[in-house]
């Protein structure tokens, strides 16, 4: 393990599930890229079903009838020892965004609240390349690292019932793009026309963790 880097906390849930938690104060990209490896390298083990990446985590679900909690668990630990081996970086998508109007009813509102002028959200927003740490919490949703620190936010006290698919959002120090319309307390910027998520598609969730992204302004009202 690097120097200062957190020793990884290892939790049951259940007979059949490990969660692996290396997550510190702040998210921590070399962090996301073992838990890539390890999700990659796991989903090949006999008698693993499931590897679900999270932000900083790790649950590996398995067969308790055809592995062994304790193999599993030092499967871990070992993998988390190796050294990187400079993983494949996914794809670059570009992701048009219409902001402001009716898109984005949040972004006037967010920039005043900032203290800067919705150009300036919108530049900072753009400006970097996001990575997709995880993919969940509803299918197609993405969670994004690399959010400009200056652009994080509380979420809403009171969450949206209905934000609508394709939104541009920004919650907390992460911002994401809603694959389907649903309940959500994230301040609203703009929306994309990209599907994120189609079951009909032969792989029905556009993007996987390690894809990076970039934000492009098409319109801005």
């Amino acid at each position: 393990m690097l120097h200062g880097e957190i020793e990884p906390r290892l939790s049951h849930e259940g007979t059949g599930a490990i969660l692996l938690d290396g997550a510190g104060a702040v998210f921590d990209d070399s962090v996301q890229e073992k838990v890539w490896r390890l999700a990659r390298d796991l989903k090949f083990m006999h008698g693993v079903l499931e590897t679900v990446p999270g932000m900083n985590n790790l649950m590996v679900v398995f067969d308790p009838l055809l592995l062994d909690a304790y193999v599993v668990e030092t499967a871990m630990r070992d993998l988390w020892e190796v050294p990187a081996r400079g993983e494949n970086a996914g794809r670059i998508v570009d992701v048009p965004v219409f902001y402001g109007g009716a898109d984005g009813m949040d972004l006037g509102d967010f920039a005043s609240a900032k203290s800067l002028s919705v150009d300036e959200v919108i530049q900072r927003h753009t400006a970097p390349l996001y990575s997709v740490a995880a993919v969940g919490a509803m299918p197609g949703f993405v969670y994004l690292s690399g959010l400009d620190p200056s652009l994080a936010a509380p979420r809403l006290a009171n969450p949206r019932q209905g934000v609508p698919k394709g939104s541009v959002i920004i919650g907390g120090g992460q911002t994401g793009i809603m694959p389907i319309t649903a309940p959500s307390g994230w301040h609203i910027l703009g929306r994309t026309p990209l599907d994120l998520f189609d079951p009909n598609r032969a792989r029905p969730a556009l993007f996987a963790p390690g894809d990076r992204i970039r934000f492009v302004a098409e319109r801005m009202t």
